[in-house]
C-alpha cells in the first residue's frame, strides 16, 4: 500500500496533464484571441489567485507549470510566483492562494488551466478532509481507491493526500486484489491466491470478502489484507474479531456503503482502513478564481 505522506508532487504527470489542457484551450494555431488582441505584450500586471469559498488547496506546483508552459508558447517571461498558501492548508472565503507578477498575457492565457487543476484537485482534498475529520480520535486511515479520472490519477491521489488521506494503490500492477470475478474465474478464493503469489511473489496481495465466513477462508488461503465489502456494522465487527483472533496480524479494510454520517461507527469495529471510491469520483469542486490587482 502507498502511505507517503504530501511529498511527491507528480511532477511528470502534471507536466503532461497542462500541455493537454493547453491545447484543448489554445486549439490548433495555440492562440487566445481575446487576450492577444486587448493585451499589449509588454504589459505587466500583478494577479492574485483566490478563494471563493472554504476548502483545502492542493495542485500550487500547477500554477508555475502553467506559467511556463504558456510563456514557452506565446513567448515572453513567465510571470514571478509567490506562494501564500502551501497544499493541505485549509482556506476560508477571500484567502490568498498565490500572487503572480509579470506579463499580463501570460497570466490571462494561463487563468483557465490554472483554475481548472487547482479547483479540481483542491475538491478532492476537501472532501478528502472531510472524511479524515470525522474519523478523528481512531485508528482508522480512510483511503482512495482507482475510481480516478483518466489521466489525473496521479494528481487526484496526491489531492488526496493533502486532505489527509492515504494511498490505497496507484494501478493494477502494485497491489494484487482478488475480487468476485477472480475468485469465480480461478475456481476459489485459495485458488486465485495461489495463482496471484506464484505469478507475483512479491506484490501484496488483498482478497475482497462479503463474510464472516469467506474471511476466514482468505485468511486461511494466506491472505493478510482483506477488505470486507459491503457489511453492516455488526457483521464487520464479527469479522474483525474473527480475524484479530486468528493469530498473525491483519490489516482489514471496509468498503461499500459508507457515509460521513455512520464512518466512525465502521472505525470503531477496529478496522485498519476505509475505502471510499467518491474522494475522486464525487468530488465537487472548490471555487478558486484570478483577480488582476492594483
Amino acid at each position: 500500500m502507498t502511505t507517503e505522506g504530501l511529498s511527491g508532487f507528480p511532477l511528470e504527470w502534471a507536466r503532461d496533464l497542462v500541455d493537454v489542457a493547453l491545447r484543448e484551450d489554445l486549439g490548433p494555431e495555440g492562440v487566445d484571441v481575446t487576450t492577444l488582441a486587448t493585451i499589449p505584450a509588454d504589459q505587466t500586471r500583478t494577479a492574485e489567485i483566490v478563494a471563493r469559498g472554504p476548502g483545502v488547496v492542493a495542485g500550487v506546483p500547477v500554477i508555475g507549470l502553467v506559467l511556463d508552459a504558456v510563456a514557452e508558447r506565446i513567448g515572453g517571461q513567465a510571470p514571478s510566483v509567490e506562494v501564500v498558501s502551501d497544499d493541505g492548508a485549509r482556506l476560508v472565503r477571500g484567502d490568498v492562494i498565490a500572487r503572480l507578477q509579470g506579463p499580463t498575457q501570460v497570466i490571462l492565457v494561463a487563468e483557465r488551466t490554472i483554475l481548472n487543476v487547482m479547483s479540481r484537485l483542491s475538491g478532492v482534498a476537501t472532501h478528502t478532509r472531510c472524511w479524515a475529520d470525522a474519523l478523528e480520535g481512531t485508528s482508522t486511515m480512510v483511503l482512495d481507491t482507482r475510481k480516478t479520472t483518466p489521466g489525473l490519477r496521479w494528481l487526484e491521489k496526491y489531492a488526496v493526500r493533502c486532505g489527509g488521506g492515504t494511498n490505497k494503490r496507484m494501478g493494477l500492477y502494485d497491489v494484487a486484489m482478488i475480487k468476485d470475478n477472480h475468485k469465480l474465474a480461478a475456481g476459489s478464493v485459495a485458488a486465485a491466491y495461489a495463482l496471484v503469489r506464484e505469478r507475483f511473489p512479491d506484490v501484496d496481495v488483498q482478497v475482497e470478502v462479503t463474510t464472516p465466513a469467506e474471511a476466514r477462508e482468505a485468511y486461511e488461503a494466506g491472505a493478510r489484507f482483506i477488505m470486507c465489502d459491503n457489511m453492516s456494522v455488526d457483521v464487520l465487527r464479527e469479522t474483525v474479531e474473527l480475524l484479530r483472533a486468528a493469530g498473525e496480524p491483519v490489516e482489514i479494510e471496509a468498503t461499500g456503503g459508507l457515509t460521513l454520517e455512520v464512518v466512525a461507527e465502521y472505525a470503531r469495529t477496529g478496522v485498519d482502513f476505509v475505502s471510499v471510491g467518491g474522494l475522486t469520483h464525487s468530488s465537487p469542486i472548490v471555487d478558486i478564481a484570478l483577480d488582476l490587482v492594483d
